[in-house]
């Protein structure tokens, strides 16, 4: 039975007294079970429980940050305003009206998160719809609310290092008595037995056992004894020295910031499975390599082959240090050189060192450091020199395991050299993309183009002497990948006479190297790569008729779209070199046609693999984009759009204007450019329109000034300083393609004017539209000629008078509404009829009648023609 509900002893009189005493604010503890098990009430004060629910919502919050979870960030910070306005009136008896350095901090915090997730607007995009919401919500009530701690927040940024407030402190960290190293937790107050005075304490000892009993007792007792121990430990009621007070505190912020660091050790271990090194003092405290070999060793080549095979067979697992394993192969290198193993075995261990740089690199879709790019291309080179000094080493992937041979010529080694410089390049292709290309880095990355294709010239001699056909058309396809896209002045010159016949060109090389893959490869891919390539080169340096011949024989047009995304990406790039080529040879329908089709989809940035449109990004996955990203082309092969759009403009006006001009009141009348035509139409419908000044603007003005017959301001709009910087200043020869369009445009103009005005004149002078449009004679007379060849224009020229006699046999405008008219009342009396026999049947008599009477109006109508083409052959006769 519990002494608790016993009576009349001393001992309970006693323990009845004492709970008396007892003050009646503090609950007494007391034990109900009769094995004497112990349950304790804790009474925590009002400012300990609004405290924990604060630092409850601060932890959440970390959490969500550390997840980017803006909802519930934004739901947790909106509970903490609650508590914080529940906990004010404890912090103003409290803290006398300041602000607690916890809540402080968090406010901090939190800030920074937010101004770095807003700043980051590559982060943001990759947020959900819902997450995006959050966090414009978060940022404007935040902001609104940390006004009213402004000086809270200056003070702790002046010194954010400094500890949260040290009371604090102490009551959320568990404190270690001095006496036994227990924890005891300050957020509990438990209620002590008041001091008694010594004679109690002595008869007392049975029942309470002294602090030298239960040191001197077994590890059990003091388990046992622990919270008996924490319930009525004694404390003295003399104060402690200052010196005391300050060392204990001391000793406590060490203890805290230790057990920090040994969690975020622990943390960084488990994240990173181990892969981090310790730290000591800024100085990473080098881990004990593996001994290569032990000192006692002979070193002979089997005994090298054994510990590269072992090295080789930790890669790819799980806790194997890529780094350390590179170093050992490089040890490894040294030790054969050392001891002069021969060239195969080094041959080998380089191959496995460019492997393992290869590997080092965990995601596949991320570029490797440039210092192990580096590394990559030093190394690479140097094994390729090695099997150019050393003929009588075979290295290929049809050579086994078993028979590789390094003791004895010929040597044989397994590996593929192609297949490490096609990795070679791709990686290269990566450090370009994930560069600035507007930065410095992206020119010095630039430079090492030169550096890779003197190692795929390497590979290409290498494979000549050692390679199969098929492995010389990848090495040939992977060098004309590297030429095709550069502009070779020396071509130019070549054509023009300029240089000797014998010096060999960027043009014979593409035609030596795409020859022989046309010739020896058996696959498609690589032949239809081969082909564009060489007509891109072909259109780059203004061979049109051969670029032109080149993709009419190969038929390429009917079976892109069954090809791989990037061959058709290097489809697009060819026909916007091939419509530029014929721009500049004045080949303007020619020109219209090869770039209509980039242009009228409005995502030609897309189709040349030159960026990605952000407004259709609701339209792709994460996935999909990721993939679109990875098939970018890099910024020094990207065409101009703006000069590839006003390319297409331009052509489109020349052949559009003249055209609309013929057919003003044809209802037939089709659209040859429908992005041109719908330019033309908005700036139609503005009704106040300013002076141009993009590129589209000059081209619409250009087009209403040519409609009007006035070539001068339609030149003007074409050629003026602004669009020389923008567009024409990026050709070869700009002069050239400046004075070819100005020639263009007057003959284009002069045939415009013809159509529009021709109903006008009963003659005009071929003397007078040469001076008014600054041309000669003779082109003038060619013109005419050939648009009453071409039945464009009713008219005859008199050679005597040099003059043009117009036949006035177009039908006026009135005449051409009225035709307009009869077609579409006929057109509605047919229809009428239709529908008339659909809902009422067909009868003989009925239908004998209609058709008697549709007979004779076809046969009206047919008179009308016969008379028409009667007259126009007349006109004809007489010229």
């Amino acid at each position: 039975m519990s002494r608790f509900f016993a009576t009349g002893s001393d001992s309970d009189s006693d323990s009845s007294s004492q709970e008396e005493i007892i003050p009646r604010q503090a609950a007494p503890i007391y034990t109900f079970s009769d094995d004497e098990e112990e349950v304790k009430r804790v009474v925590r004060s009002t400012k300990e429980k609004r405290y924990e629910e604060l630092t409850n919502l601060i932890k959440l919050i970390r959490n969500y940050k550390k997840i980017k979870d803006m909802s519930s960030m934004l739901t947790s910070f909106e509970d903490l305003q609650r508590a914080y306005v529940k906990a004010l009136p404890v912090v103003q008896k409290e803290e006398g009206g300041q602000t607690p350095r916890f809540y402080t901090r968090c406010l901090v915090e939190l800030e920074d998160f937010i101004t770095e997730m807003w700043e980051d607007k590559d982060g943001r995009k990759n947020l959900s719809k819902n997450n995006s919401k959050s966090l414009a919500s978060l940022r404007q009530k935040l902001r609104k609310y940390i006004k009213d701690f402004d000086e809270d927040i200056s003070k702790f940024r002046e010194n954010p290092d400094q500890p949260d407030d040290e009371e604090e402190e102490e009551k959320r960290e568990p404190e270690v008595d001095s006496d036994s190293d227990v924890p005891v937790k300050p957020a509990a107050k438990v209620i002590k037995p008041v001091v008694r005075d010594e004679g109690e304490s002595s008869s007392d000892s049975e029942d309470w056992p002294s602090d030298s009993e239960s040191s001197s007792g077994s590890s059990e007792d003091e388990e046992k004894f622990t919270s008996m121990r924490e319930r009525f430990l004694k404390r003295t009621t003399e104060k402690d020295d200052d010196d005391e007070k300050e060392k204990k505190k001391d000793e406590r912020r060490k203890e805290r910031k230790d057990r920090e660091k040994r969690k975020l050790r622990r943390e960084d271990e488990e994240d990173e499975e181990g892969e981090w090194e310790t730290v000591k003092g800024g100085v990473a405290i080098p881990s004990e390599k593996p001994k290569m070999f032990a000192k006692d060793a002979e070193i002979d080549l089997s005994l090298v082959i054994k510990k590269l095979s072992e090295i080789i067979a930790a890669r790819g697992k799980k806790r194997t240090d890529r780094r350390e394993q590179i170093e050992l192969l490089h040890e490894l290198q040294a030790i054969a050189d050392q001891h002069n193993l021969g060239a195969a075995i080094v041959v080998k261990i380089k191959f496995a060192i460019i492997s393992s740089i290869f590997d080092y690199n965990p995601k596949v879709s991320d570029a490797m450091k440039p210092e192990y790019w580096t590394n990559l291309i030093e190394r690479m080179s140097e094994m390729l020199d090695m099997l150019r000094n050393h003929d009588n080493i075979l290295i290929s992937d049809s050579v086994t395991e078993e028979t590789e041979r390094f003791d004895e010529a010929p040597y044989r080694i397994r590996g593929c050299v192609l297949t490490s410089l096609e990795r070679l390049d791709d990686e290269f292709i990566k450090l370009l993309k994930e560069c600035d290309p507007h930065s410095n880095e992206y020119v010095e990355r630039l430079k090492d183009e030169a550096k890779v294709s003197a190692i795929i010239t390497k590979v290409q001699k290498h494979l000549e002497v050692h390679g199969s056909q098929s492995e010389l058309c990848r090495i040939y396809l992977r060098k004309i990948e590297h030429l095709y896209y550069k502009f070779d002045p020396l071509v130019l010159q070549y054509k023009s006479g300029e240089l000797p016949r014998d010096t060999i060109t960027s043009m014979q090389e593409m035609e030596r190297l795409c020859k022989y893959i046309y010739a020896k490869d058996g696959t498609d891919r690589l032949r239809t790569r081969a082909i564009l390539s060489h007509i891109y080169h072909h259109a780059l340096h203004d061979n049109w008729f051969q670029a032109r011949d080149l993709v009419l024989m190969s038929h390429l047009q009917e079976t892109i779209q069954h090809s791989d995304p990037s061959t058709q990406i290097l489809y697009n790039r060819m026909m916007a070199h091939l419509g530029l080529c014929a721009f500049r040879h004045a080949n303007i329908k020619d020109a219209h046609n090869c770039l209509v089709d980039l242009m009228m989809t409005g995502k030609p940035k897309e189709l040349l693999a030159q960026g990605l449109l952000p407004q259709r990004q609701h339209e792709r996955s994460k996935e999909q984009e990721k993939i679109e990203k990875q098939r970018q082309m890099p910024f020094h092969m990207h065409i101009n759009l703006e000069l590839l759009e006003c390319v297409y403009l331009v052509s489109a006006m020349l052949i559009e204007i003249p055209y609309m001009a013929a057919h003003e009141f044809d209802a037939r009348r089709r659209m040859i450019s429908k992005t041109f035509y719908q330019q033309l139409r908005s700036s139609e419908r503005q009704s106040l329109v300013g002076p141009p000044e993009s590129m589209r603007e000059h081209v619409v003005a250009a087009a209403k000034a040519m409609r009007n017959g006035h070539w001068a301001a339609c030149n003007n709009f074409i050629i003026n300083e602004k669009m020389n910087t923008k567009v024409w200043d990026l050709f070869y020869q700009a002069d050239a393609v400046r004075a070819m369009l100005t020639k263009l445009i007057k003959e284009e103009t002069l045939r415009t004017y013809l159509f529009t005005y021709s109903h006008v004149y009963d003659s005009i002078s071929m003397s007078t539209l040469g001076e008014m449009f600054k041309l000669d004679k003779p082109v003038v007379h060619s013109i005419i000629s050939k648009m009453i060849i071409n039945e464009e224009l009713m008219a005859s020229l008199d050679d005597p008078s040099q003059t043009v006699v117009m036949h006035r046999s177009e039908p006026s405008r009135l005449q051409s509404l009225a035709l307009q008219l009869a077609d579409k009342i006929n057109n509605f009396v047919d229809s009428n009829e239709r529908i008339l026999e659909t809902k009422q049947g067909n009868f003989f008599l009925r239908s004998a009648n209609q058709g008697g009477f549709r007979g004779d109006r076809q046969n009206f109508r047919a008179g009308n023609v016969q008379d028409w083409s009667r007259q126009r052959r007349d006109n004809r006769r007489e010229y």
